[in-house]
């Protein structure tokens, strides 16, 4: 017995690293997986890999998060869990980021979660409930040095995520944050950041892998984190406990 058994879950940038590992994972579990990425390429093949359908969604669109929630509802007649898992990353202090940059950043890593838990709430609730996850960062509860738009736009999310629990609380829909460390993504790999000294700085002495915080998601979208709401939930080794 999987413990999604029973649950459709849609999981935004599920083409590779994070996402990829949550559409593994929450397969595995026994949930019905609707992926969703603009990297097709990629998507497609994993989806036809695990038996789940992908489909094209720019998250920060919000027509076309409206056609695919209806598209979920007909096809698998509900929703239950959500992962706004999609995200970019920027390098760049507060003196160096264009107002585009900043813009771009903010669009897809604020507007694309917001535009998700929008779209998912109402049917969401006449699925009975069900949980959203939102990944955040570590950057969203602490100074992100060196990258200023990125950290604007997790603290959004972590705040966000607040909030939308709140609002959805009497529906019988739970909302967390998760807040990676340093995971071993090929968002990371693309970056130019010091691996190795946050590594050197962490009390576990690590990177983490994408399977780490999926198992994260996959307990908060399950019904054993039932009482859960509204609340931060952190995988970094323990570096913010220093």
């Amino acid at each position: 017995m999987g413990r999604l058994d029973h649950k459709v879950c849609l999981i935004t940038g599920a083409a590779r690293g994070q996402g990829a590992e949550e559409a593994r994972l929450f397969s595995d579990e026994g949930a019905e997986v609707w992926m969703c990425d603009v990297l097709d390429d990629l998507g497609q093949p994993l989806a036809r890999d695990l038996g789940a359908q992908y489909r094209h969604l720019d998250i920060t669109d919000e027509i076309a998060w409206q056609a695919l929630i209806l598209e979920i509802m007909a096809t698998s007649g509900a929703i239950h869990g959500l992962v706004n898992n999609a995200a970019i990353f920027r390098v760049g202090r507060l003196k160096t980021t264009s107002s585009e940059e900043f813009q771009q950043v903010m669009k897809v890593n604020t507007l694309g979660v917001f535009l998700g838990m929008k779209a998912v709430a109402e049917p969401m609730t006449d699925s009975g409930g069900g949980a959203i996850v939102n990944i955040s960062s570590m950057a969203g509860l602490r100074a992100a040095v060196g990258s200023f738009a990125y950290g604007a736009s997790k603290w959004a999310v972590t705040g966000m995520t607040k909030t939308a629990a709140v609002e959805l609380a009497r529906k019988g829909i739970r909302v967390n944050s998760i807040h990676p460390g340093l995971i071993e993504t090929p968002m990371v790999e693309d970056v130019p950041i010091n691996k190795e000294g946050i590594i050197r700085r962490t009390p576990l002495g690590r990177i983490a892998q994408a399977r780490e915080v999926a198992r994260m998601a996959l307990f908060l979208t399950s019904d054993e984190s039932s009482y859960s709401t509204g609340s931060e939930f952190i995988i970094d080794g323990g570096l913010n406990a220093l």
